[in-house]
């Protein structure tokens, strides 16, 4: 547990004679903007007020002077080193950071090592672990004991849900805090700090400012790292405008990895829109995978599935559309057969829904399960050979046909087993007309039976 902190360092924190822990050195040279601006307290952190504001998680934590070992999750550029920096200093702990990437178990074993040593004269280590979901199961094993005995306050950082990424024995041992992707203000408020170090505004009209920012993503270091690219201009540039912008600047490709949580959430979002009748909002979501290289063929399987689960037989064109347009991308490819994809988005999201026929299918497993073997009625079954029609195989069998409105009205269950409504039309699309007919035959079977 970290040392209680007042907003003025009280004098028995480090002891009488005990100086506070030194800032790091830093480097000689030019540094980026980013680094230059980076906030020297955790109240000029922009864009996290829930976590460092007065009434925020961190707040309280050092103000109780009971700072957990935690993990930091969040996107790029949103601040989550800077907030581990000035906790350590904030808390009067030494900060040692390493990344995931380029350490081992050699790393961390030194790392538990001194810190062992600094506990035992008295000071505590704050281990920061930058991408710390990179580390396999057995070395994110390894923080348990240290974590528990109090050797040192982990921090870990990552992009990735910890839920997942994380092994549950350490996150049990871990608060999990959540940093927001920056908005518009806390962008702004970057720009303006930019701004004032340089002491001259940026080279651009409103237009080109908010195209700065989209560009950003919410990524405050890339937003810095694209305001000095135009701080570099000449003094005196004339304002850009937003198409000069994207000419003088690369766009950056959005955040997203076919392989990790960002491709689950874009799916999600694209099927809860599609099922929530949203065509324009499931486009969009459409568009963001496309953007980010998600495989067509995926999303289109995908939305077949949807076709055949959410809209079923409401609009029984929607399945073979689906197919059709499946196959119209296999055979034009991108970025042309991205368009039929586009339609079917747009026709499954403007279609009926109904999941009538998905849950039929679920109750109708679940039925068959529970009863086992039971044989079908004799009345339906072929009797090829004398002896079974001896046993009685197709006796009394109607052939529906023969009947008035072409049905008979007989049993199809099994012997010993009561009739069962898996299927329930929703009375949406053409489901409308098959629950009225559906319930025709109800009446029909009912007066056949009673009868």
């Amino acid at each position: 547990m970290a040392p209680r902190r007042s907003p003025d360092p009280p004098s028995d924190l480090f002891g009488e004679s005990a100086p506070p822990p030194p800032r790091a050195e830093m480097p000689a040279g030019p540094r980026p903007l980013a680094d230059r601006l980076r906030p020297a307290e955790l109240e000029e952190v922009v864009g996290q007020d829930h976590l460092v504001g007065p009434a925020g998680a961190l707040t309280g934590m050092l103000a109780r002077g009971a700072l957990a070992s935690l993990i930091l999750w969040g996107p790029p550029g949103v601040g989550k080193t800077t907030i581990a920096r000035l906790l350590a200093e904030r808390a009067g702990l030494v900060f040692v950071q390493l990344s995931a990437v380029f350490s081992g178990v050699a790393d961390l074993k030194r790392a538990f090592d001194e810190a062992r040593q600094r506990r035992r004269a008295g000071q505590g280590t704050l281990l920061f672990v930058d991408e710390i979901h990179r580390f396999n199961r057995a070395q994110q094993d390894g923080f348990l004991p240290v974590v528990e005995d109090g050797t040192v306050t982990l921090v870990g950082a990552t992009t990735e849900n910890p839920s997942f990424a994380l092994n549950g024995a350490l996150l049990s041992r871990c608060q999990v805090l959540v940093l927001r992707r920056l908005d518009e203000a806390a962008l702004d408020l970057l720009l303006t700090r930019a701004e004032a170090e340089a002491s001259r505004p940026l080279p651009l009209d409103p237009a080109a400012r908010a195209s700065l920012k989209a560009m950003a993503d919410g990524d405050g270091r890339y937003l810095l790292n694209l305001a000095e690219q135009l701080l570099a201009l000449p003094p005196g540039q004339a304002p850009l405008d937003a198409a000069a912008l994207g000419e003088l600047l690369a766009r950056r490709a959005a955040l997203y990895d076919k392989d990790r949580e960002e491709h689950y959430n874009l799916i999600s979002a694209l099927h809860k829109s599609l099922r929530g009748s949203d065509p324009d909002a499931a486009l969009y979501w459409f568009a963001r995978m496309i953007q980010g290289g998600e495989d067509p063929r995926y999303i289109a399987r995908r939305l077949t599935r949807f076709a055949a689960e959410d809209v079923g037989l409401a609009d029984p064109r929607a399945l073979p559309l689906a197919i059709a347009a499946w196959e119209t991308y296999e055979r034009l490819g991108s970025p042309e057969g991205e368009l039929a994809l586009a339609q079917l988005v747009l026709h499954l999201g403007t279609a009926p829904k109904s999941n009538a026929a998905y849950v039929a299918w679920g109750e109708a497993q679940r039925a068959a399960r529970e009863t086992g073997s039971l044989m079908p009625p004799k009345h339906i079954l072929n009797a090829p050979t004398k002896l079974m029609k001896n046993l009685g195989y197709g006796r009394g069998y109607a052939y529906d046909h023969d009947e008035a409105d072409a049905f008979s009205g007989q049993d199809y269950f099994p012997e010993g087993m009561e009739r069962r409504a898996f299927y329930r039309p929703a009375g949406r699309g053409a489901e409308a007309a098959i629950g009225e007919r559906l319930e025709r035959w109800a009446a029909l079977r009912a007066e056949k039976k009673g009868g």
